[in-house]
């Protein structure tokens, strides 16, 4: 029975030994390059997500940076029109400033020839008037003293001896 039971033994392994290698024949036929294929096509899958992903972080932080970037040129422009808005504003009231002060000038230039010619006329007016009533005065005066024959006769003499002394 020990002969019969190793010759079981034997041929059990053998059977056992055959259909093993049987089965790894029919999986690396039928199964093994399915099996190796979904796993590479899995492998593949998770690799370009992780690429992709890694694509998408860079596209962000490119993103983020262009962002950063757009918001400081902003920045600069907005504070680079601020500038410009205030100098221009300067400008304006300079110009304005000395545009009143030309036209003050002016006025008080033309106020003061006004002034003038108004004084030159006063002083005119104020001569001519002097002048008529110097004349009046000395027409009253005169015809008082040539009234009388004795005073112009002495009149006379006086301003022939007013000459001859000049």
């Amino acid at each position: 029975m020990e002969k019969l039971l190793e010759e079981f033994s034997l041929g059990l392994f053998f059977w056992q030994t055959l259909l093993f290698v049987l089965l790894l024949f029919l999986l690396y036929k039928f199964a093994w390059k399915p099996i190796l294929n979904a796993v590479n096509e899995r492998e593949e899958g998770i690799k370009n997500a992780l690429d992709a992903a890694d694509a998408a972080k860079k596209e962000m932080q490119n993103v983020t940076a262009d962002s950063e970037k757009l918001l400081k040129e902003a920045r600069a422009e907005r504070d680079a029109l601020l500038k410009e808005a205030r100098e221009l504003k300067e400008g304006i009231v300079s110009e304005a400033k000395e545009q009143a002060k030309v036209e003050g000038d002016k006025m008080i230039k033309q106020a003061q020839a006004t002034i003038e010619s108004e004084k030159k006329a006063a002083v005119a007016d104020i001569k001519a008037q002097v002048a008529n009533l110097s004349l009046e005065i000395a027409e009253k005066v005169i015809k008082e003293e040539l009234s009388d024959k004795k005073k112009q006769q002495k009149l006379v003499d006086d301003m022939l001896g007013d000459i001859k002394l000049n």
